[in-house]
């Protein structure tokens, strides 16, 4: 075996929209057909269980005290991911079984922040199905800030598998340019990035990541269509009479550590896709002859980053 190349699936679909566990039994069968092809890593979209807000941009989402943005945002709470009650337990267990490692996007409903609010997260586990690492978004972007809570550094973390050092960020994270450097500075060679859905975010950001890490970037986006919404979404009337036919068109791509396509963003939004693609660390090390932004071309004596990674929390219980 090569430990040099890496076998890497992205998986480029839709949520059963707001359903906790139907999502998971969805994304369970293409972990299982990414493991027959005996792949290294799969990777999913942004927030894809349970799925992406989509109703705040077309229902008024910032009217205060709304009735109606209640009831959607209880039935969302009520379908985000509780890891510590174990809800990812089934999916870690196939990452164990099939010997992949997952990125995974979630809303996350973590009790160290009380339970009541959602934040969205990229959960990392192992060939081994131990999760690894929960990056909750550092800011929620636009009107997302309706619904998701601000992470913290805690998740901002990099993993080994084979020859690589795969790290990850969510959506518009990836536009903050300390964000990237915290990953770069902890020798990150694979980026991950995670969307909801739009080849206008991926096209140029992520053959401009490639370039300035001198990494492969892996960019995976969802899919949604206004289809995709279960008949028994809260005021789907509503939702519905200002909804797009396409919501997230995909666009899911790889570039390689010199900026060019290894996959161009794939924007077929009427297929769900498994696309599988080889990775050749050499590259990584070929690119960086010229280029290192964390080595021999930085000034540490000049400029230097601060990374806090303690996971935030307004309560500290002494015993």
């Amino acid at each position: 075996m090569k430990t040099n190349l890496l076998k890497i699936a992205m998986a480029q679909i839709a949520p059963v929209w707001l359903n906790k566990q139907k999502t998971i039994e969805k994304i369970e069968k293409y972990i299982i057909k990414a493991g027959e092809k005996e792949c290294d890593l799969v990777v999913f979209g942004e927030s894809l269980l349970p799925g992406y807000p989509f109703w705040l941009s077309i229902t008024e989402g910032s009217v205060f005290n709304s009735q109606i943005q209640k009831e959607i945002n209880a039935h969302y709470i009520k379908n985000a991911v509780d890891i510590e009650k174990g809800d990812l337990k089934s999916i870690c267990r196939l990452a164990k079984t099939h010997k992949i490692a997952i990125y995974l996007g979630i809303i996350e409903r973590p009790s160290d922040r009380g339970g009541h609010s959602i934040y969205c997260s990229l959960v990392y586990i192992d060939k081994e199905g131990e999760i690894k690492s929960v990056h909750r978004k550092l800011q929620p972007t636009f009107e997302e800030r309706l619904s998701w809570a601000a992470g913290d550094g805690n998740g901002l973390q990099v993993h080994s598998l084979k020859e690589f050092t795969v790290g990850g960020l969510n959506c518009w994270e990836n536009w903050m340019p300390l964000a990237r450097t915290a990953l770069y500075g902890l020798g990150e060679d694979l980026h991950i990035a995670v969307w909801p859905g739009a080849i206008r975010n991926t096209e140029d950001i992520t053959r401009f990541m490639a370039k300035e890490g001198r990494s492969f970037v892996v960019s995976v986006s969802g899919l949604m269509r206004k289809e995709d919404f279960p008949k028994n979404t809260p005021h789907l009337d509503i939702i519905l009479e200002n909804c797009p036919d396409i919501l997230a068109n995909g666009g899911s791509c790889i570039a390689a550590p010199n900026g060019e396509w290894i996959i161009s963003p794939y924007d077929n939004e009427n297929n769900e896709e498994l696309i599988i693609t080889e990775l050749d660390f050499n590259k990584v090390l070929e690119e960086h002859q010229n280029f290192d932004a964390v080595g021999h071309y930085s000034r540490p004596d000049v400029l230097k980053l601060t990374l806090n990674r303690k996971r935030q929390s307004n309560l500290d219980v002494i015993e």
